[in-house]
């Protein structure tokens, strides 16, 4: 008795696991497309937005191609990898995201039948983007982040024929939202497909935000940042001192000995004319080059001499006359 007892409750509890209905999984992307749908139409038109049915499917191109309903507006969307996606408004949430930018509010009143404009592209384009942005931030800590974010409105297609040229021959994931204007004045489906393989970027871990930013080494970046100023220098074949009236008398044709002047002894001297380095004159690929060689220490380059002009130069330098 007590075993008959025991395998009927069994049975009983196995018939009632099947009679009752299995609750979909909702993902990541599901949740928050339907928060940044809203909150999109919020911050873009102050507009009440309600997402009743969202469904997540994997569909082929193929597929893809015959979900939208005629004269749907169409965009494709740039995403990371190179990835291209689909976003697809049926015509009454177009005309109801239209309606409450050009007349203030969600007619209630049917749709006119027309084929989409660019016109109506310029007026949606910021929804799309806001809601597609605010859909990465949702995912951040998410792992549907790697195929759901990263996408951003590209452009309008005025016929939908050549996605299938487009559109990479791919398995997708669809989004497929039934979306509600101002309480239910206009309703209208909401299309979002996006390569399924995922190709963003994987899901930020929380934990790094704990940990404190890296000291940024002041010295270190101060170096660099001197290291990259341009610093100039001038090769130097010889150096001779002369009086400030012989300069003034010179004229061209004249010649200036160098005595010291050897090819193989360069300096390069500095902006402050300090010697920095020094080598030997020659040629490298047909042009002139210096080959550097270490300075002797012991015997440094000999400072210029100063020069006193006599009192009638100094005049002359002065008043630039010749009395």
């Amino acid at each position: 008795m007590w075993e008959a007892t025991v395998t009927e409750s069994v049975l009983r509890r196995k018939i009632e696991a099947k009679a009752r209905p299995a609750v979909p999984q909702v993902t990541g992307a599901e949740r928050g497309l339907r928060l940044a749908l809203a909150r999109a139409g919020r911050d873009a038109f102050a507009l009440a937005l309600d997402v009743p049915r969202l469904d997540c499917l994997r569909r082929s191109l193929t597929e893809l191609l015959e979900m939208p309903e005629d004269l749907s507006f169409h965009a494709v969307l740039e995403g990371p990898g190179e990835g291209l996606g689909l976003i697809a408004l049926a015509p009454p949430l177009l005309a109801g995201l239209v309606e409450v930018q050009t007349v203030g509010r969600v007619r209630p009143q049917p749709a006119a039948t027309r084929k989409p404009s660019r016109t109506d592209a310029a007026m949606v384009q910021d929804f799309i983007d806001r809601a597609l942005a605010e859909l990465d931030l949702l995912l951040l800590e998410d792992e549907d982040r790697v195929w759901a974010s990263g996408f951003r409105y590209a452009s309008f297609l005025d016929d939908p024929r050549p996605l299938g040229l487009l559109l990479e021959d791919c398995s997708y994931r669809v989004l497929v939202a039934e979306v509600e204007l101002a309480l239910g004045a206009k309703s209208g489906q909401l299309l979002l497909a996006v390569p399924a393989d995922g190709r963003g970027e994987r899901p930020h871990d929380g934990s790094q935000d704990e940990a404190p930013p890296p000291l940024t080494d002041f010295g270190a970046a101060l170096a660099e940042q001197v290291m990259a100023v341009d610093c100039r220098l001038e090769a130097v074949l010889g150096r001779i001192t002369l009086p400030l009236a012989q300069v003034l008398d010179w004229q061209p044709g004249d010649t200036v000995p160098l005595p010291q002047a050897t090819l193989d002894h360069i300096l390069f001297v500095g902006l402050d004319g300090h010697p920095v380095a020094e080598g030997r004159l020659g040629q490298h690929r047909g042009m002139r080059a210096v080959r550097l060689a270490p300075m002797a220490a012991a015997d440094p380059p000999p400072a210029l001499p100063e020069f006193e002009p006599e009192d009638e130069d100094l005049s002359f330098a002065m008043t630039g006359t010749d009395e």
